[in-house]
């Protein structure tokens, strides 16, 4: 991937969300992304709660929630090592395309996902 000359149109990027049952386990997993390359950076949002629909009922939990930020050519590498260091049966593994972003932040994400 090319370094990023400008704001407009930055192909390529995305932010995962990725929620999982405490800081420990969100922790060790946008830890082990970022460890490997696979994720430039990754913010663990504690303290939010989750309404959800599981296994035929409406669902009530405490989560963290983890933000990825990494490169759309990564993504399968990415869902593979969730579901592998996490307890739900279900991972949420949901990226959403970078629409804009600052050249120096998407050169610095090259930088930092380049193996």
């Amino acid at each position: 991937m090319e370094l990023a000359h400008h704001t407009s149109s930055p192909k390529g990027f995305c932010v995962i969300l990725v929620t999982a049952s405490s800081e420990e386990e969100a922790t060790t997993i946008g830890r082990t992304l970022v460890e490997r390359k696979l994720a430039a950076c990754a913010n663990v949002l504690p303290g939010i709660r989750s309404i959800f629909r599981w296994k035929g009922k409406v669902t009530e939990e405490k989560e963290v929630l983890l933000l990825v930020k990494s490169r759309i050519e990564s993504f399968d590498e990415i869902e593979k090592a969730v579901k592998g260091l996490h307890s739900y049966e279900v991972p949420e593994v949901i990226a959403i395309d970078v629409v804009k972003g600052s050249s120096d932040y998407l050169n610095w994400m090259i930088e930092s996902t380049s193996k």
